[in-house]
């Protein structure tokens, strides 16, 4: 139960004298507060004079409120709390807790000051009654910041949810998604990827951002549906590789099912690019129980492609089949003779007429110039699928049909080299 000035003086009639006296006094303790508040504290002075005013208007409610909390007035019952009333809810954005301590200490240290000039008779049971009070105040400014901090929390979330949600929809309004993300401590600039996730119902999204701050990480997340998607940003995420491996350890904080991460983009506005893909591979990764439960929404694009994600399609079109099918020394005729013959140098050779090391070199080229090799199982579906695509966009090698069979002669400039290498017994 709180204490009040009945509990230090019980005698109605000596109390009220004595805050009567006390309330003479209350403009010297909030100028001389002011003024010490000044003295003290760098953080008052960088106030702008609004925000002062505010402060001070603070400072005298906890003068008054000392008063009217010692004079304990059944007909008008007081509450520390009401100190804080009197300032704009703003105010708790604006001036820390830590700060607001600061205030309650000096006006504390202040008024015990003027006490001590009062009256010799008022000044014990004054300095017991500050004591209490401030212990009221103390307690009441934490309640205030909580609960400041508890609506706070579900503004940014609500907020947060805005945020993730414009990504998604790839909202054309960029200069509004900054200013929202910055608005949640986001800084602009910063590379980013968004990770999407099973939804765990009995985990808290707090514990996701708070693995990813325990990374270096500023983590963006909000639940779509049964998903959760999510924005990392920060050093952890400096490229594909290091996203995917941020992702792993974070993976443990989301639901059974694969956890699929967007290619690492410049900035805020490049996120929509990465949320498509990673949410393309999502919808895709139940075509591959067998991957890894974290993966990156490349390792997906077959997944992808046959569940009619065009940019995936069109990747696989440009990135890989067009390459191959522009360069020389049939790659894309061995590409396709070596899938057919269940991936098999020796079997590719005797079908091309050429000498399996000659197929080999031919492979190797085929993984330098698509960053595929067919020789993985893996990666030989993917080129596999990759060809089949192109061939269907119409995309013949530099503008002309591609070769509809596999050449029967060895005798291109790049083959030359491994020939007489056999030639020569190597």
């Amino acid at each position: 139960m709180s204490s009040t000035g009945r509990t230090i003086v019980a005698s109605d009639r000596t109390r009220r004298a004595m805050a009567k006296r006390l309330a003479s006094r209350t403009s010297t303790m909030t100028t001389a507060t002011l003024t010490e508040m000044t003295a003290r504290h760098s953080w008052f002075r960088a106030l702008s004079a609004d925000d002062r005013s505010w402060i001070s208007i603070v400072a005298r409610s906890g003068i008054d409120g000392f008063v009217r909390w010692f004079a304990d007035d059944e007909a008008e019952p007081y509450s520390p709390t009401d100190v804080f009333d009197v300032a704009p809810r703003s105010m708790t954005r604006k001036i820390s807790l830590h700060q607001t301590v600061d205030l309650v200490r000096t006006t504390i240290d202040v008024v015990e000051e003027q006490i001590s000039a009062m009256p010799r008779g008022d000044r014990q049971v004054l300095a017991e009654a500050i004591v209490h009070y401030s212990r009221e105040v103390a307690f009441a400014a934490a309640e205030v910041y909580a609960r400041a901090a508890e609506q706070r929390g579900t503004w940014d979330e609500r907020l947060e949810s805005l945020v993730v949600d414009a990504i998604v929809r790839a909202d054309t309004d960029a200069g509004q998604l900054i200013s929202r993300a910055s608005t949640l401590g986001w800084r602009p600039g910063s590379r980013l990827c968004v990770l999407v996730g099973p939804y765990r119902r009995s985990q808290s999204l707090a514990t996701l951002r708070h693995a990813g701050e325990r990374l270096g990480l500023s983590v963006l997340a909000a639940v779509q549906s049964d998903k959760v998607v999510a924005v990392l940003s920060g050093d952890a995420v400096a490229d594909d590789a290091a996203a995917l491996a941020a992702a792993g350890s974070m993976a443990e904080h989301l639901g059974q099912g694969a956890v699929v991460v967007g290619p690492v983009v410049q900035d805020m506005v490049d996120a929509p690019s990465s949320a498509r893909a990673a949410l393309s591979g999502a919808a895709a990764a139940p075509a591959w129980p067998e991957g890894p439960a974290v993966l990156s929404a490349m390792d997906l694009l077959p997944e992808r492609a046959l569940s009619g994600d065009q940019e995936a399609i069109s990747w696989l079109v440009e990135q890989v089949y067009r390459p191959l099918a522009d360069a020389t020394g049939d790659l894309l005729d061995t590409t396709v003779s070596f899938l057919d013959h269940g991936c098999s140098v020796e079997g590719t050779g005797r079908a091309m007429y050429i000498h399996p090391n000659t197929v080999r070199y031919r492979l190797k080229r085929v993984q330098d110039v698509s960053g595929y090799s067919p020789s993985t199982p893996r990666e030989a579906y993917l080129l596999h699928l990759a060809i089949t695509l192109g061939r269907l966009a119409g995309q013949g090698a530099a503008g002309r049909p591609e070769s509809s069979g596999h050449s029967h002669h060895g005798n291109r400039a790049d083959e030359h080299q491994p020939q007489r290498e056999i030639d020569r017994g190597k």
